[in-house]
């Protein structure tokens, strides 16, 4: 197989360089909003070997990047080693956590491999963030963020989903927070997934008018080649970055990300039920490495801009 039939690229002329494993369903938290990264039924979880044999094959296709993701990944009490076992293959591994565990295993991620975190903080009011999580965590979740960053897992990105008359008001404190704290924050749209179909319209925000008044105050803008994304840097040093999919077609036309369900499915949108294509399968079989990059390619070609115009 020649290099240039290595490389992943959608019918719509996107590159993948990416893949986003959900590596569990299981989580500690309950949040109401939860798009449980668009799966609903999962089945049995991908085991180490299998999680490094789809990131040793994608790698042989071009994927450079790899977020882990769940559920909360910190539950799964071989971490550890999955970081350590794929960090061998790819330029970085990144993490998307509800910060709980952060705390306690921030240095041994960041010794076996792990490149930076993400951490699930939609409000900084115990009781508004017990609401949405459904226990009292606060003082946990900040333990983790104060110890990722000593642990060096920067940029360490706090993660808003931000929910009209639940916690707009808490932008700017949240914004602040970060700021004190050395961390970014991503303030991320409310999305119609899984547990968030029944709350959209009661708690959308749409995040456009924001975004153009941080252009105003910012002294600095970097655009970030996933999804175009923004990242402002503020007058007085905060960093914020706004994920604003909805209805985006720019966002799903720079997007260069695959997925991989936590039973072990190729899924080419997280907003598409319908295109699943089976890997765990071929692993499980020993139908070999052929097989598998087939399965990678037909992913590919099922993906398609969600927001088109």
């Amino acid at each position: 197989m020649g290099t240039s039939d290595r490389v992943l690229v959608d019918p719509y002329n996107r590159p993948i360089t990416s893949l986003r494993i959900s590596i569990t369903q299981q989580c500690n938290f309950n949040c109401f909003f939860c798009h449980q990264e668009g799966e609903n039924g999962a089945g049995e979880e991908l085991s180490i070997e299998e999680i490094e044999t789809l990131v040793k094959v994608g790698t042989e296709l071009g994927i450079k990047k790899v977020k882990i993701t769940g559920g909360e990944p910190l539950l799964r009490e071989d971490i550890t080693e999955i970081i350590s076992r794929i960090s061998t293959y790819v330029e970085e591994v990144s993490m998307t956590t509800n910060g709980y565990r952060l705390a306690e295993l921030a240095c041994k991620l960041k010794n076996a491999g792990l490149a930076r975190v993400n951490v699930s903080l939609h409000s900084s009011h115990p009781d508004r963030l017990c609401k949405i999580i459904g226990l009292e965590a606060l003082e946990e979740i900040r333990l983790g963020i104060k110890k990722a960053i000593e642990c060096n897992l920067n940029p360490v990105k706090l993660n808003m989903v931000v929910m009209k008359g639940f916690n707009d008001e808490e932008i700017e404190e949240m914004i602040e927070y970060s700021r004190k704290v050395g961390a970014t924050v991503q303030l991320i749209e409310f999305q119609p997934l899984e547990k968030g179909e029944t709350g959209f319209s009661q708690y959308h925000f749409n995040l456009a008018p924001l975004e153009n008044e941080l252009k105003k105050r910012s002294k600095k803008i970097i655009t970030r080649e996933m999804h175009r994304r923004n990242q402002y840097i503020l007058e007085n040093d905060a960093i914020v970055e706004i994920v604003r999919p909805m209805h985006n077609t720019e966002f799903c036309q720079y997007c260069t990300r695959l997925r991989v369900t936590s039973d072990g499915y190729l899924k080419p949108c997280l907003m598409r039920e319908d295109n699943y294509v089976d890997a765990v399968s071929i692993i499980r079989e020993n139908r070999g490495k052929d097989a598998l990059i087939n399965a990678f390619k037909e992913a590919v070609k099922k993906r398609e801009p969600y927001w088109r115009s």
